[in-house]
């Protein structure tokens, strides 16, 4: 990229971008608007899947940003989405490796890909169709499950001996393999960087599986989480690298958007 963005702006979005509970992101309006004014590149990081991001991105006007889709397990490319297109490879084999487990451990575990959309809706609280979006996996397979801690441990050996990882967020055990947010933000500046030239980078999140993108970013804003699901103290911010915001979802991140854009923190500060 011959001239890249002075900043960019790294975001998770259910409970950070997004309120918690209608999902609106209407408290965040003059943040976006400055980013579009300015050709801020906002890019997305969320446990969706491509599907599911796509339409919000496309909502919210940056189309032309990629994406980090289902914790980083994959990335989704700048502009419209083809669903017919999408490459569900990665899926296939992973769906393979769970079903060949032995079965005294594979019977404990349930994920999207042995569930009907209407289930997958019912054990979410997802709409139908937003159900529907989610069950189109590319990358990562969430599931709950159902055994001891034991046979858990079994389990995981089996999937690490196979190449497959595991996260275990709020509820659910996220099968992938590997890859997380973090990893996904160096990749991407790397796209708006030269050797000349490397954008600022800024990162936003309210729950432990954004803690890697958080850290990976030059700073980053911890929001409130409402649910209780709280990220620890983390490296970083006592020196102002990383700092909290003072109020929950998106007014929270209007407001520390709005201010790394007008004066980034060079030191201990609380956004």
């Amino acid at each position: 990229m011959s001239n890249p963005p002075n900043f960019i702006v790294f975001t998770d979005l259910d409970g950070t971008l997004l309120d918690h509970s209608n999902y609106s992101y209407k408290a965040a309006s003059d943040a976006l608007h400055t980013l579009h004014e300015s050709n801020i590149p906002l890019i997305l990081a969320s446990s969706k899947t491509a599907v599911e991001i796509s339409s919000i991105r496309a909502e919210l006007g940056f189309d032309n940003c990629p994406a980090i889709v289902e914790n980083g397990a994959g990335i989704l490319p700048a502009g419209p989405l083809n669903i017919k297109s999408l490459d569900r490879t990665p899926y296939r084999k992973l769906i393979k490796i769970i079903n060949d487990a032995p079965a005294e451990l594979r019977c404990f575990y349930e994920g999207f890909s042995d569930w009907t959309a209407d289930k997958i809706s019912k054990v979410t609280g997802l709409p139908f169709e937003d159900a529907t979006k989610s069950s189109q996996r590319q990358f990562s397979e969430p599931g709950l499950w159902k055994g001891d801690a034991e046979t858990r441990e079994q389990f995981v050996e089996y999937l690490n001996s196979c190449g497959v990882s595991y996260r275990h967020g709020g509820r659910f055990m996220t099968l992938s393999f590997g890859a997380n947010k973090g990893i996904r933000v160096g990749e991407i500046i790397n796209t708006y960087s030269n050797p000349q030239s490397r954008p600022l980078s800024l990162a936003l999140g309210d729950a432990p599986n954004d803690v890697e993108m958080i850290q990976a970013t030059d700073f980053g804003v911890i929001i409130p989480n409402a649910h209780g699901n709280q990220i620890p103290r983390l490296n970083g911010e006592e020196t102002g690298k990383i700092s909290r915001a003072q109020h929950a979802g998106p007014v929270g991140w209007n407001v520390s958007v709005l201010q790394f854009l007008n004066s980034p923190p060079t030191h201990q500060s609380k956004i």
